[in-house]
């Protein structure tokens, strides 16, 4: 039996602008992206930790250096500049393998979305 379990997340970024009219995606600065092991287009779940709300989307990418994060489409509805989202993709795997799996997890700046270090 496979189950789904986190395997990466960025842990309470800043989102820096939302943008009703575009077709849709979470926009994420480069360094991000790679920090968490990220894939452009993967599935992510957005958890909003101002307003609750849960959402899916992808991920595509921004400007390197940035600290961009910005939620495009409807999205942009449910999170909006300033607040502090959490970013988590989950990957299916047997049971045995999600037991003994390390998810990886970054703890950027909140106030810049820079990587610590």
């Amino acid at each position: 039996m496979r189950i789904e379990v986190m395997r990466a997340k960025l842990h309470r970024i800043t989102v820096t602008e939302a943008d009703l009219n575009y077709i849709g995606s979470i926009t994420l600065d480069p360094e991000l992206i790679e920090a968490a092991g990220l894939v452009i287009g993967e599935k992510v779940q957005i958890v909003n930790c101002n307003n609750g709300e849960r959402i899916e989307t992808y991920v595509i990418e921004g400007n390197r250096g940035s600290g961009e994060v910005c939620l495009n489409g409807p999205a942009a509805r449910r999170c909006q500049p300033g607040d502090i989202v959490i970013v988590i993709a989950y990957g299916s795997m047997e049971i045995d393998e999600a037991r003994t799996f390390k998810p990886t997890v970054v703890f950027p700046d909140t106030a810049t979305n820079r990587l610590n270090g």
